[in-house]
């Protein structure tokens, strides 16, 4: 049988003790002493599935095995980007309490197998992972890996942006601050099955698959949002940052835990009942530096051309204007009205209930979100909207969704207009959360809830500023499908043994 396999996607090459069952096999029966080797390397199935396989060669003369171990090593060592010291952040509750189970039984295994040492931390609370970046001494690792789901990935993000603009002197607190990009690798390994930010930089969520990405050492820099309140620095955010339907689902979701996963679906169905709009003022900074659009088919795939071009000509425009012309200069668009929906997107948000996301064409890395503004309408218009989230339809194709690629927004909420200085704020905050509590009543809620990556954000005033390329992920980007493995081995580098 051929075997095809890129020198790039071996994972390690080990000698081969051969017991007697196996030295009777066929040919190698006459063979007084056959010495082998074995090859480990990805082996890519269907749905971006990756799986770690093997090949084991025979030869009668032990020289020329070790000649081939020693070769193969030292092309093993030629992959510069592979990460050799990990540190690793566990959350031991998240999920259905398996991240520590699915990272010794998975994870581990391959990362000793590929000689990777890790240094293991089991969290024991809230931002436990976010306070020890700050400590630890990050420039001897190559990377960080954080087992849990998406609020996991959130907090070691946290950390580490943080951690960089510490050291560099920057005021997070300014929303004009230039942040400095961190050099440091960081993924996901996802003990669900529902995390986007896996679905959407390698096309499935599945400890094995996350695992063989990190030990290849690909790279995929990823846009990360920040999130400010009046000069106050509140979050960065890379996936969904949303007002209205989505912040009420999570909020009212918050409080029912102990329903587990079904808590969304409970708490998706009473939000889609109540159908609450929010009056408010969108203004935002139209991304002209990028090549596509939110309504195009382009979607954001491995080695990018949109991605990396847009880039460019980003830095390029930086380095001729410098941030103060964008800020001051540069047209802002204006748009005031009520809304069901307020979705900002830096990634498409693809998971398997819904395989395209909430803006199939957003890409990861070309410095800009998708802003996606879904106004009043019927209960049954809004249905309609959703259930696009689900199929091949255009979800933009209605005449009370407007969608628009921006590197910079703010949003203001009419009630925060209206009575930011009055002394009856106090009395209609309240008589808003009685409604919250109490859906069927039919008065209008003044404010609802940011969705921030999972995490709530009570500020009905926020300004975002897309900052380009601030992370990299061990990752490459969605592959596009083989066909079958024949395919991929035509495009693959031949190895002859």
């Amino acid at each position: 049988e051929n075997c095809f396999v890129s020198t790039s996607e071996i994972i390690a090459v080990e000698e081969t003790e051969l017991d007697k069952k196996q030295r009777n096999i066929g040919k190698w029966q006459k063979m007084s002493k056959p010495h082998a080797f074995t090859v480990y390397y990805v082996k890519k199935a269907r749905n971006h599935r990756w799986r770690c396989s093997d090949v084991t060669f025979w030869c009668v003369d032990e020289h020329l095995c070790n000649q081939w171990i020693q070769a193969l090593k030292e092309l093993l060592e030629m992959q510069k980007s592979r990460p050799k010291q990990l540190l690793v952040y566990i959350n031991p509750y998240g999920g259905k309490r398996q991240g520590k189970r699915i990272y010794e039984q998975k994870v581990a295994p391959l990362f000793s197998l590929a000689a990777i040492s890790t240094d293991v931390v089991i969290t024991e609370h809230a931002n436990h992972a976010k306070d020890n970046l700050f400590e630890v001494n990050i420039n001897k690792y190559d990377g960080v890996v954080c087992v849990g789901g998406d609020g996991m990935f959130s907090e070691v993000m946290h950390g580490l942006i943080g951690r960089m603009q510490k050291d560099s002197g920057i005021d997070q607190n300014n929303p004009k601050a230039p942040n400095v990009i961190c050099n440091v690798l960081l993924f996901l390994i996802s003990n669900r099955s529902t995390d986007c930010v896996c679905y959407s930089t390698v096309g499935i969520s599945d400890p094995v698959t996350s695992a063989l990405h990190i030990i290849l050492g690909d790279c995929q820099p990823l846009d990360v949002s920040s999130v400010h309140h009046n000069n106050t620095f509140l979050k960065y955010s890379v996936s969904l940052l949303g007002y209205g339907f989505y912040g009420d689902i999570l909020k009212d979701s918050e409080k029912k835990r102990w329903m587990g996963p079904m808590r969304y679906d409970y708490s998706g169905f009473k939000t889609f009942l109540s159908h609450h709009y929010y009056e408010g003022t969108v203004c935002f900074q139209p991304a002209k530096h990028t090549l596509g659009s939110p309504r195009d088919k382009d979607s954001c795939r491995a080695g990018c051309y949109i991605c990396k071009k847009s880039q460019q000509q980003l830095a390029e425009q930086h380095k001729e204007y410098g941030l103060k012309h964008e800020d001051d200069e540069e047209e802002w668009k204006v748009i005031k009205g009520k809304f069901l929906a307020i979705n900002a997107v830096n990634m498409s948000c693809a998971c398997p209930r819904s395989p395209k996301g909430l803006s199939p064409a957003a890409h990861l890395a070309d410095g800009s979100a998708d802003l996606i503004l879904v106004r009043k309408c019927s209960r049954f218009d809004f249905l309609r909207y959703l259930v696009r989230h689900t199929n091949q339809d255009d979800q933009f194709d209605f005449s009370f969704v407007d969608v628009y690629r921006v590197k910079r927004f703010q949003f203001t909420s009419k009630f925060s207009e209206d009575n930011e200085s009055n002394v009856t704020d106090i009395g209609k905050k309240r008589f808003g959360q009685f409604c919250r509590d109490h859906p069927a009543c039919c008065c209008n809620i003044a404010n609802s809830t940011w969705n921030c990556d999972g995490e709530t954000l009570d500020s009905s005033a926020i300004e975002v500023r897309v900052h380009c390329q601030l992370m990299k992920l061990f990752a490459r980007g969605i592959e596009e499908n083989c066909k079958d493995e024949a395919a991929y081995s035509q495009r693959s580098i031949e190895l002859l043994l």
